[in-house]
C-alpha cells in the first residue's frame, strides 16, 4: 500500500535537535549514562558494561510499517527474554524503496519514525543500540547510492570507491541528519540519547581502489571527528571486519585469509584518536571457503586472538565480536554444529572479558523472527524455534552480565 510522505530537510532537523538540548539542559538526558570506552572495558554509570547479542539489520525498516512493526517488538522481545543487552542495527536506507533518506538531505518520516520507535522500545526493555549510518554494499542504498545522487547533479565520480574521496559525496554523509533527528517518541535527540551504545561510521568498509590504506585511514579520521563534532556524548567505531594493513605486513600475510586486503588496516584505523573500540566481524565459510569445518573453526580462534591481542597490547581499546554466524547453507550443516560453534565462540569471549581482556561481547548475525522466511541468507536464527541455539546465546548473556 502506498505510503503518504512527509519530506524534511537537514536543516529542519538540526532546528529540531535544539529542542532536544533544552530537554537535556531541563533534565530529560542531563544525568544520564552514556556508554564508554574505559581502557579495554565498556562502562555505563562508572560501572563494567559486559554484553551480548545480536544483529537484526532490519527493525527501522519493519517498524516503518504498522503492518510490520510487530516483527520489530516481536525481535526486542526475544532480547529481553534472553538477557541481551545490545543489538545492532541499520539506521540508513538510501534511495530506493521504503528508504529512510529519499535523496540528499531528505526523509521519509514514517521510516523515520520506524527508527524512533526501535530506539524507544529497546530503551524500554533494557536493551542498548550500535546504529549504522551507511552501507559499503548495495544494500539499502551504500555508497553506491551517494555517488549517484552526486552523478545525477552533474558530478563526475569514476567509481564507487570515489565516496570515500569527493567533496560531494562526503558532504552528503556529513548531512545525513540522524545524529541531531528528535525522537518522535521519547522527545529526546538521538545525540543525546543513552539507549545508544555507539555509532558505526559504516557496516563493512573496504575501498578495493587503494589497497595502501590511506584513502579509508583518511576518510575514518575525517567522519570520526565529525560526528564526535555533532555528537560529543557517543562512542564511534568504524564497522571493521578486522582485516590487517600495510602497517602490519606480517600479521597481514599471517591472519588475513590467504593475505587478502581490502583497503583497511586493523591497526592503524583503531589508533584514530575518535574510535572508541575495534570491532571484527568473521565469516570462515566465504573467506576460506572449501576448507573442512574443524580448519573453519580453527580460523575463527586465531582470528579473535590475534585481534584480542592487538586490542590489549597496541590498541588498548575494546574489542567486539560484531558479527559471527554459522550459515545453514554450509556443507553438512546441522543446528548443533552451529550451536558448537556459537558456544566456541561465547567461550572465547567470555574467558577474556572474565580475565580484563578486551573481548567485551559477541552479536552473532542474524536473528530473524516468523514471517520473514523470505529474508533468509542462511545465518538468520529464529530463537523461538531453535531453543537449543537459543539456550546456547541465553547463557552466554547470563555470564556475560555477571561479569558486570
Amino acid at each position: 500500500m502506498a505510503k503518504s510522505r512527509r519530506e524534511i530537510s537537514f536543516g529542519l532537523a538540526v532546528v529540531l535537535s535544539l529542542t532536544a538540548a533544552a530537554l537535556v539542559r531541563t533534565g530529560h538526558g542531563a544525568d544520564a549514562a552514556f556508554a564508554r570506552a574505559s581502557g579495554t572495558r565498556f562502562t555505563i554509570g562508572g560501572r563494567p558494561f559486559y554484553s551480548n547479542g545480536f544483529n537484526a539489520y532490519w527493525l527501522m525498516y519493519m517498524a516503518s510499517d504498522p503492518a510490520d512493526r510487530s516483527k520489530a517488538t516481536a525481535a526486542l522481545d526475544e532480547a529481553a527474554r534472553l538477557g541481551a543487552t545490545l543489538v545492532r542495527t541499520w539506521a540508513f536506507s538510501d534511495g530506493g524503496y521504503r528508504a529512510l533518506q529519499v535523496s540528499p538531505g531528505v526523509y521519509d518520516e514514517e521510516v523515520f519514525r520506524g527508527l524512533d520507535y526501535v530506539i524507544s522500545e529497546a530503551k524500554k526493555r533494557g536493551i542498548h543500540l550500535i546504529l549504522s549510518l551507511v552501507n559499503n554494499w548495495d544494500g539499502y542504498g551504500g555508497k553506491k547510492q551517494y555517488v549517484q545522487w552526486a552523478r545525477t547533479q552533474g558530478h563526475s565520480l569514476n567509481s564507487d570507491d570515489d565516496f570515500f574521496t569527493d567533496s560531494v559525496t562526503k558532504g552528503f554523509y556529513k548531512n545525513h541528519a540522524v545524529l541531531t533527528r528528535v525522537n518522535k517518541m521519547t522527545g529526546v535527540a538521538y545525540k543525546d540519547e543513552p539507549a545508544i551504545f555507539a555509532w558505526e561510521l559504516m557496516n563493512e568498509p573496504r575501498c578495493q581502489s587503494d589497497l595502501s590504506g590511506k584513502t579509508l585511514q583518511a576518510w575514518i579520521t575525517e567522519m570520526a571527528s565529525y560526528v564526535k563534532s555533532v555528537d560529543p556524548n557517543h562512542m564511534v567505531e568504524i564497522g571493521l571486519e578486522g582485516f590487517y594493513g600495510e602497517s602490519t605486513p606480517d600479521r597481514k600475510r599471517q591472519f588475513n585469509p590467504g593475505g587478502y586486503t581490502v583497503g583497511t588496516d586493523f591497526i592503524s584505523n583503531n589508533l584514530i584518536p575518535g574510535v572508541d573500540f575495534a570491532t571484527i566481524h568473521s565469516y570462515p565459510d566465504q573467506w576460506v571457503p572449501g576448507a573442512s569445518d574443524g580448519a573453519q573453526v580453527a580460523f575463527m580462534r586465531r582470528w579473535m586472538a590475534s585481534h584480542a591481542g592487538d586490542a590489549a597490547a597496541v590498541l588498548r581499546k575494546p574489542l567486539l565480536v560484531a558479527e559471527f554466524g554459522w550459515s545453514a547453507r554450509s556443507n553438512g550443516y546441522t543446528v548443533s554444529m552451529r550451536d558448537a560453534y556459537f558456544r566456541m565462540v561465547y567461550e572465547a569471549i567470555y574467558a577474556s572479558a572474565r580475565a580484563g581482556g578486551p573481548l567485551a561481547g559477541g552479536l552473532f548475525w542474524q536473528v530473524m523472527v516468523p514471517g520473514m522466511e523470505s529474508w533468509t541468507d542462511g545465518y538468520d536464527v529464529v530463537l523461538d524455534r531453535s531453543p537449543s541455539t537459543a539456550a546456547v546465546v541465553g547463557q552466554e548473556c547470563s555470564r556475560m552480565t555477571g561479569l558486570n
